[in-house]
Parts: C-alpha cells; structure tokens; sequence
C-alpha cells in the first residue's frame, strides 16, 4: 500500500487537526484512476488491507472534502496551510506525479502543498524518517499484529510517522494474547479507527500486483500481501 507519513513529532503535524485537514485534501478516487490506472482500491487511511482477517469493513470510508479540510484547519487556528512534500519515485512508481496531484486536491482546501522532488538515490536514509512528510510504500503483513508491530507500535524502528497513542499500544499488546476471536476483532477493528483517526499517515491507495507468466506455470490459490504469490513462488508453484 501507498502512504504519505507525517512526523508527529515536528510541527505542524504534531496537530491532528492538521493530519485530519491533510487526510481529507486527497481525492482517493482520482488518484486510483490516474496513478494506479484503477489497479488497486481506495485506502482509508490505516495499513490493514481486505486481504487481513480482522480488516475493519464496517469503518466509514474517508472521502474527499475539502470544506471539512478547512473546518479542521479552523480548528487548528489556522485559515491555511503551506507544508513541503517529499516525493521521489524510489517510493513508488509515479509518488512524483501522486505528490503533485494531491497538491492539485489540497489547494482548494487552502492547503498550499510545495512539492520537492528528491533524489532518488538515497532516497531510504536521507528522506524517509527524516524529513517531515513525504511518500512511503509499504508492502503488506499477513497478520495485523504484524503490520501494526513494525510500523505503528511505540518506539518500533520503523515507526515513520514517530506516533504514540497510549490506548492503541495498550490494544496491541493484549491483542496478541486474546484467545476469543469477537473480542480480538474488535480490538484491531478499534486500532484501524485509531489509527485512520488519530495517527499520522495519509494512505490514499493499495496497489494490485500486476504481473504475467507462462502458460507451463501452475499455482494454487494465490497470496496478497507481497508480490509474487507473497514472495513464495519458488515453493508453492510448479511447471504444469
């Protein structure tokens, strides 16, 4: 999946009324349509994809709305906003040209969004983590604890947005150990609104793996959280 992580801990994105007008300044479905040529669907702004077995179906899907961008800027005390945007395509094929669609979305919501293109070599050690906001990729989990582990957790080494939430870290680690499957589905439906919410991390859209084979190649039901059949190819399929 696509992200656009924010440092929660440098200003202004240490505001969720900030993060919020931001979430709400991306039109989803267009960015689907252009930069994905429809191949993927719409993100809601949390990293769990309907490939997860606990994926919060019932969790509203964020849409673009400019006026409510606003409204949360207001209540930020802010009538606009100017903020650079790290963009290169060692993120993600086409970040460049997403970074300045969204800039196109933003600015009706008085959101002036100034695009850098970096470069991308060194794109990993200098940009990411390090400068406020800029475009991410991140390849999927098979479980939730395992996505939310290596990106969301406090302290986690891969934490790119620096968010701490105290009552999702309590879910995350009680999660692990609940045996009743109602009670922990509802524990990860709460972190994905937790985190959609609250956290600091636009994710606009999740890609389909687009890829072609021979004909001599044969596989069973495949899996969606890598390329690949999840990286497993060279275990799961034969030569028909």
């Amino acid at each position: 999946h696509y992200t656009v992580p924010m440092r929660t801990d440098t200003a202004p994105f240490d505001d969720n009324n900030v993060r919020m007008a931001l979430k709400l300044a991306f039109d989803r479905d267009e960015m689907l349509r252009t930069v994905l040529r429809g191949h993927g669907s719409v993100g809601n702004d949390h990293p769990i994809s309907t490939a997860n077995r606990y994926h919060a179906t019932d969790l509203p899907q964020r849409a673009y709305d400019p006026e409510k961008a606003k409204w949360h800027l207001k209540q930020a005390g802010l009538s606009s906003l100017k903020v650079d945007l790290s963009a290169a395509d060692a993120a993600f094929a086409g970040a460049v040209d997403a970074a300045v669609i969204y800039k196109e979305h933003a600015a009706k919501a008085n959101i002036d969004i100034n695009v850098i293109r970096e470069p991308n070599d060194g794109y990993w050690s200098a940009v990411w983590m390090n400068k406020g906001w800029g475009m991410c990729y991140w390849g999927g989990r098979p479980t939730e604890d395992g996505m939310f582990s290596t990106a969301y957790a406090a302290g986690a080494s891969w934490n790119d947005t620096f968010w701490e939430h105290e009552r999702f870290n309590k879910l995350l680690v009680e999660a692990r150990a609940e045996l009743d499957d109602d009670k922990r589905r509802e524990m990860y439906f709460e972190m994905q609104r937790i985190v959609s919410d609250e956290g600091g991390v636009v994710v606009p859209m999740f890609n389909n793996y687009v890829f072609a084979m021979s004909t001599k190649i044969a596989h069973g039901e495949m899996q969606g959280n890598w390329d690949m059949d999840g990286s497993l190819f060279m275990e799961r399929w034969w030569f028909a």
